[in-house]
């Protein structure tokens, strides 16, 4: 009954830790939540900026796994391209590194649990503040002071190996097969880390196994190796409702940790060795000749092991990244094979030609955005594809699937729209010409009419899905209208791309006769409706779902007309 309760005291300890942990990161992530975003979006334009600001992200919110869910989530918006991702998350894995130092240096040569219901009274003043801003900084402080409660608790509540030494029987039976232990540890820690969903709960527990004397430190290095595979899971749960791009960059996050592991069990005792002789130039024992049993009555041992854990994780990551940095074209090439694209489908939504900031001159940056346009044209006429497919599929599941894309593509146009605006914010803070000025007035005009179009393509789904709620089904004729309809928006759709890819427009009579067909289509549409509303066969609920398509329809329509004036008008300023 004894070894029952202290087991559920210590996962009573791990998941106060745990808790605290998670608080601490949210809260962070909410007091600078959009400027961290803004800065992860900002921060990629070369390999060494990717990893200092995922290094920096990672250690100011302490959690290696927010900052690549986060990447994930900005790949799967296309605001980072797949490249930049992988730089990104190689900053991430050294700035998780900051935990064990905090836990090696903090949390077992003082006992700072002391200040934490202190911290706590502090925190709870600013979470009951109305304010946001303070109530997300109570929960941090709130975070910190139970993430350090978890520690001490954790540290309480494992067995005294003097009075209980066959606590440690259990664990010492798979220390002594050489490397395969070593092996056996990785796996240890990978599994670990999967359950727990947190490395850094792992390195607490691995941190507190070698300080109690628990397990040498080269089994501890073992499962810091196996920690930096576990913690690849929680990117990849985030990614599996993603698309093609963000799937991929988690899994770049695996093979990068999984290569690095494999590189350092290769190299693993002279590695260790070079751990060994760093802390030791500390004045500190070398934790590969001291003994481990003795560290729990010397306290000079008992921190060398403890430095020596947290140096092996820190220099691991840091050779890792500076060895693979070097390589990120063919880990972009590995996880394209690994995480093959659907069969005539390659879903990559960002950002084709503006990469960094602004050019030299506004003329060429404004040329960019130019091409930006051309390309968000193009991703609005895909989802009209989507739009298309909706409206004729009468299999409930699959229009499921493909409304799912019709609020992805809604969510993607807003992405884009802002990105180019920022883009536009930051070239309009030079000097411009009055050419400039007017050109940049209409980009800004047309990125607008752009994202509406995704917001109708939504608002299609939407009624659709009312439709299906309801059993209505439209039948052959009014799928035929509707169709017809269609085309009309279809060569709507081409000639504003036409138009868009014209330098010199000055003739927008394509765009005009569209406009023209799309108005006469619905007015004949609205007038069929008014007759049949008279016959008994025509069902009315059925009916105002289809009028209402047609209306959203024709909206599309005014959204591309008003670009393609606003491309004339752009046309008539260079």
């Amino acid at each position: 009954m004894q070894a029952i309760l202290q087991i559920f005291t210590l996962l009573g300890a791990l998941g106060l830790f745990l808790y605290g942990m998670t608080l601490m990161s949210e809260g962070l992530q909410k007091a600078a939540g959009d400027r961290l975003r803004a800065f992860l979006a900002s921060m990629t334009s070369n390999a060494f900026k990717r990893v200092l600001t995922g290094l920096l992200i990672t250690a100011i919110i302490q959690s290696s796994s927010a900052t690549t869910v986060m990447v994930v989530s900005f790949v799967n918006a296309g605001l980072l391209s797949l490249t930049n991702a992988i730089g990104v998350i190689m900053g991430a894995n050294i700035g998780t590194t900051v935990t064990a130092w905090l836990i090696s240096l903090l949390g077992f040569s003082a006992d700072i649990s002391i200040l934490a219901i202190p911290l706590i009274a502090v925190g709870f003043v600013f979470f009951m503040s109305k304010k946001s801003k303070r109530k997300s900084i109570g929960e941090f402080i709130i975070g910190f002071a139970l993430l350090f409660m978890g520690l001490a608790a954790l540290k309480d509540s494992v067995p005294d190996l003097g009075s209980h030494p066959e606590a440690l029987a259990f664990i010492q039976k798979w220390t002594d097969f050489g490397f395969g232990s070593v092996l056996i540890f990785v796996l240890i820690g990978t599994a670990l880390t999967i359950v727990l969903q947190s490395s850094s709960a792992t390195m607490a527990l691995t941190l507190v196994m070698v300080n109690f004397g628990w397990i040498p430190f080269d089994i501890a290095a073992a499962m810091v190796l196996g920690e930096n595979i576990g913690t690849t899971i929680t990117a990849n749960i985030a990614a599996a409702v993603g698309n093609v791009s963000a799937k991929r960059a988690a899994m770049a996050h695996t093979v990068f940790n999984v290569t690095g592991v494999i590189w350092l069990l290769i190299i693993f005792r002279p590695f260790l060795k070079l751990v060994g002789l760093i802390v030791s130039c500390f004045g500190l024992p070398n934790p590969m000749t001291a003994d481990f049993a003795a560290g729990t009555d010397n306290p000079e041992v008992q921190t060398s092991f403890l430095y020596g854990v947290s140096m092996l994780h820190t220099l691991f990551n840091v050779c890792n990244t500076l060895i693979l940095i070097w390589f990120v074209p063919v880990i972009e090439k590995v996880v394209k094979f690994i995480v093959k694209a659907p069969a005539g489908e390659e879903e990559i939504f960002r950002l084709k030609y503006i990469q960094g900031g602004p050019l030299n001159t506004a003329e060429l940056s404004l040329d960019e955005a130019q091409q930006e346009i051309i390309h968000f044209g193009e991703i609005c006429y895909k989802d009209f594809a989507y739009i298309r497919e909706a409206i004729n599929e009468r299999n409930n599941d699959r229009f499921s699937e493909i409304n799912q894309k019709l609020v992805k593509y809604e969510e993607i146009t807003d992405r884009i729209e802002y990105e180019i605006a920022s883009y536009l914010n930051e070239v309009s803070k030079g000097e411009l010409s009055e050419t400039s000025d007017n050109r940049m007035k209409s980009m800004y005009k047309i990125i607008g009419e752009m994202e509406s179009l995704g917001d109708s393509g939504e608002a299609i789904g939407r009624i659709l899905q009312r439709k299906n709620a309801h059993s209505k089904t439209f039948d052959d004729e009014m799928l035929k209208r509707l169709n017809r309809m269609l085309d009309t928006v279809d060569a709507a759709y081409i000639a504003m791309l036409e138009n868009l890819k014209n330098p010199a427009l000055k003739d927008i009579s394509n765009a005009q006769d569209a406009e023209d067909q799309i108005n006469a289509c619905r007015n004949n549409l609205r007038e069929e409706h008014i007759a049949n509303i008279e016959n008994d066969g025509y069902n009315y609920q059925t009916g105002v779902y289809y009028m209402d398509v047609v209306a959203e329809l024709e909206r599309i329509g005014d959204f591309i007309i008003n670009i393609s004036q606003a491309e004339e008008e752009m046309s008539r300023q260079k």
